[in-house]
């Protein structure tokens, strides 16, 4: 799910009713029916139906059908449409940080280094870069600011606003800035034409890596 999708699920949760079924039935051991719900929280059925079908609609939960009684074949009535907690997971973050991202790479990366017998952090940049490159975005600012760099020209420069992996950096900042700067020089040359490369540039309040015109 893209931010603004996490932004909605998280939004439909505001509503108390809504909140208190996406609880019910993510505490569930199986799916739960609408009548379920709506006995379980002293609910009208049509009550609960609009909040589960929301809550689908905004990814926090699944729809599937089944026939509770066991029965198949002719006779065997409609299946009923029961509804589960999503495999969909909502994460919100206020500056964007990307921990996950750093989680996937640097777990790759020590798989990669076991299978090939490089160093762990030669197998980290060759990951990092891999996944700048295969960042979505139409320009290098939109993939930049897809990956919450939040890129900003700063005269020829474009300077990264935000670190996605601060706490990280803060306690191993030398691994996760040479990650990082993998990653962006990936998105770089996935952008050729903005004829920039990334280099190490430790600024306050700023992501460690920055673009400069490929020509200085």
């Amino acid at each position: 799910m893209d931010r603004q999708a996490n932004l909605q699920a998280v939004a439909a949760l505001d509503e108390p009713t809504r909140r208190r079924l996406y609880e019910y039935v993510a505490a569930a051991a199986a799916p739960i029916s609408r009548d379920d719900a709506a006995g379980a929280l002293a609910l009208p059925r049509n009550t609960a139906a609009f909040h589960l079908d929301r809550l689908a609609t905004e990814g926090l939960l699944t729809v599937v059908y089944e026939r509770r009684t066991g029965r198949t074949g002719p006779g065997a009535g409609r299946p009923a449409k029961l509804y589960k907690r999503s495999e969909n997971e909502i994460q919100i973050s206020l500056p964007e940080r990307q921990y996950a991202v750093a989680g996937h790479l640097l777990a790759g990366a020590i798989t990669d280094a076991e299978e090939s017998g490089s160093t762990p952090r030669e197998a980290l940049g060759r990951r990092a870069h891999a996944f700048g490159s295969a960042a979505p975005g139409a320009t290098i600012a939109e993939a930049l600011a897809g990956q919450g760099f939040e890129p900003h020209v700063d005269g020829p420069v474009i300077a990264l606003s935000n670190c996605p992996f601060r706490a990280l950096a803060r306690e191993h900042g030398s691994l996760v800035c040479t990650m990082t700067l993998h990653l962006v020089e990936g998105i770089a040359a996935a952008h050729p034409e903005a004829a920039v490369s990334a280099e190490l540039h430790p600024a306050p309040d700023h992501c460690c890596v920055r673009l400069v015109p490929r020509s200085a």
